[in-house]
């Protein structure tokens, strides 16, 4: 089961147990989009551990390389192109993904994530929070229309029962981008 707890700084006596702690990416938008990267994150520790406990081993790369693909991930997103270290050549974004879906698949049942994990294909197919925010801004050249965009997709699938309000007042959301 997938669980998801707001960061906050560990004390000493919490820090002594094992931890990982995730700083690839920012949350998307989606709530959905979130709680997919998340379980992805979740099914690839599984993953590797698996792989560990049965002493079976993957390569590790220079911290430079790495960097690479993170710096085309950060200006390219999915439609740019990364380094497949072990074909030693640039494939698509997407393809790598792709790939990284087939190397968790096995562990995601066993995770009970594997919903939560295929959500990850409507994201390479519609695209991320930042090409929706450049989609809006180039058919708008208005940035309140991006900040409402984002605001909608934000609520996208949160419960409607929830009381979001604060305090005493209500902000309309074009307001806030002011």
């Amino acid at each position: 089961m997938l669980r998801l707890a707001p960061h906050r700084r560990l004390s000493s006596k919490v820090s002594r147990r094992k931890t990982l702690e995730f700083r690839i990416c920012d949350i998307p938008t989606r709530v959905d989009d979130t709680v997919a990267i998340a379980a992805l994150f979740q099914a690839i520790v599984a993953k590797l551990t698996k792989l560990i406990e049965k002493n079976l081993g993957f390569r590790l790369y220079r911290r430079m390389l790495i960097q690479e693909n993170k710096w085309r991930a950060v200006r390219w997103g999915l439609d740019g192109k990364m380094i497949d270290f072990g074909k030693q050549k640039e494939v698509p974004t997407r393809d790598l993904v792709l790939e990284l879906l087939d190397f968790v698949d096995d562990v995601l049942d066993d995770l009970g994530s594997r919903k939560e994990v295929e959500h990850i294909h409507t994201i390479l197919e519609r695209g991320t929070s930042a090409d929706e925010q450049l989609r809006v801004y180039s058919e708008t050249n208005d940035l309140k229309a991006v900040v409402d965009r984002l605001m909608e997709l934000t609520m996208e699938n949160v419960p409607r029962d929830v009381d979001l309000s604060v305090g005493k007042f209500a902000t309309a959301p074009s307001t806030i981008a002011k």
